[in-house]
């Protein structure tokens, strides 16, 4: 049921209006002064306010202006009995949906509350969907390194300087990057993500730079590289770490001169790019074992964010943990879960090899397998997906010390590191692939690989869909 408020000093007319709008099972309340109503917007979870325009106290029009920075995406309709086209264009302008002159017209009235109820939905929507489409989630948690990092991207977002962000898998590298995008005075530009691991290095600089037709033996057709694409943009350089020598030379010549020449081509290209680059390595030691660039290096880390494991911010897990509780719920369409006082210290308790990445999973499994609200016993038997145990009651330390070993019994049947990373990868892309119903498309973007890349471990791994 949407619920309306109604501001008029004339209570006859406050009255009419409550009547009317009752009667067509809105829920309504009304105030006779701007200033109450204002308060009541703060307070209250309103779809639709209806303003006269003449009052004591407070104009309509300044109401509607205060509404504005309380609450931009809240429908206004300015009501007067001194209605001119002056008065409605002036409306209009100051952000009010539409204007009605008194006494108001009973069908008018109803087709603009309707209507504006349906714009405010159609913005709410919009909204939504469009943080759904960018990824760019809310950077959770309150401990000092975090709030340091939000102060660091306030701070150097709306400026040109290039940044290297650095930490563990699954931290979130990829989110400081979207913010620092986000707000950014190239927000309304693209931006182009690059993970270098993930692309084979006779194609990065193809990948990078573009190529002509003809220029190597699969070449058909010319194509325009990541740098061309985020012209005027942002090119996020995820996992620099990995990128070869000779893609790195042009990468330097890149942001040294703002020009880059296409794989096969002749001509120079003038870009714009700001360039944010991430690793989870030693850039430093790669430098001394002769894998990385000094000078990109130096060219790339004007400023250096590090985003800390998880297990240095245990206390932030709880606020993460909820998010991503109510988020995959609402994914899945269920009523949201609960996770106990003893399931959060068991969670808190365990050591997050994969980081936020690893917690963001691990809810998942247990909002799947567990009942309504999750328990340490819960959290102790699905902390290994291969088959947890009931281990009993334990201690912190008692509860990561069981984890790992239910997790050294299982690799015992490894004859090496790499037969255990296939293994891993395998059953995480093949539970992946089976969860989207094989949509290929779904899974490069839910699990943040390239769809070309997604297809060759399918193959690698000869996975096949069920019939």
């Amino acid at each position: 049921m949407a619920k309306l408020l109604i501001i008029d000093d004339e209570r006859a007319i406050r009255s009419t209006l409550r009547e009317i709008l009752e009667y067509e099972n809105y829920d309504v309340e009304d105030i006779d002064n701007g200033i109450d109503g204002l308060e009541m917007i703060k307070k209250g979870n309103f779809d639709l306010v209806l303003c006269d325009i003449k009052m004591n106290k407070m104009d309509g029009m300044e109401v509607l202006e205060q509404a504005q920075v309380i609450k931009p995406d809240l429908p206004f309709i300015m009501i007067s009995g001194h209605g001119t086209v002056e008065t409605a264009i002036e409306a209009s302008k100051k952000g009010a949906f539409d204007f009605i002159s008194k006494p108001p017209d009973l069908n008018r009235l109803l087709i603009t509350v309707r209507n504006g109820l349906d714009r405010g939905n159609l913005v709410t929507e919009t909204k939504v969907l469009k943080r759904k489409a960018s990824k760019t989630r809310e950077i959770l948690g309150a401990s000092d390194s975090i709030s340091k990092i939000k102060e660091t991207i306030e701070r150097v977002a709306p400026t040109e300087a290039r940044v290297l962000i650095t930490g563990a898998n699954g931290s979130g590298k990829e989110l400081v990057a979207r913010w620092l995008h986000e707000k950014s005075n190239r927000a309304d530009s693209p931006l182009i993500e690059v993970n270098c691991a993930a692309i084979p290095s006779e194609l990065i600089e193809s990948e990078l730079f573009g190529h002509e037709k003809g220029s190597f033996t699969s070449a058909v057709k010319q194509r325009i590289g990541k740098f061309e694409l985020a012209n005027g943009g942002t090119l996020f350089l995820d996992e620099i770490g990995d990128m070869s020598l000779s893609a790195q030379a042009k990468v330097l010549r890149a942001l040294q001169e703002h020009k880059i020449t296409r794989v096969g081509g002749e001509k120079e290209i003038e870009v714009n790019v700001r360039v944010l680059a991430a690793t989870n390595k030693d850039l430093l030691k790669e430098i001394e074992d002769g894998n990385f660039r000094m000078d990109l290096y130096h060219r790339l880390n004007v400023i250096n964010i590090h985003v800390p494991h998880l297990t240095e911010r245990i206390d932030d897990i709880p606020v993460i943990a909820q998010n991503f509780l109510e988020r995959i719920c609402d994914d899945y369409g269920m009523p949201i879960k609960k996770i106990n006082d003893s399931g959060m210290a068991a969670l808190q308790a365990l050591p997050w090899t994969g980081n936020v990445r690893e917690l963001h999973n691990m809810i998942e499994r247990l909002i799947i397998l567990s009942d309504k609200v999750i328990t340490e016993n819960d959290v102790r038997a699905f902390a290994n997906p291969g088959g947890g145990t009931n281990i009993g009651a334990a201690t912190s330390a008692q509860i990561a010390g069981a984890a790992g070993s239910n997790l050294a019994s299982s690799f015992d049947s490894f004859n090496n590191f790499q037969d255990y990373k296939d293994h891993a990868e395998r059953e995480f892309i093949k539970f992946k692939l089976e969860k989207n119903n094989w949509n290929v498309s779904k899974t490069a973007d839910e699990i943040d690989i390239q769809r070309s890349h997604l297809y060759s471990k399918i193959e690698k791994f000869g996975l096949k869909r069920s019939e």
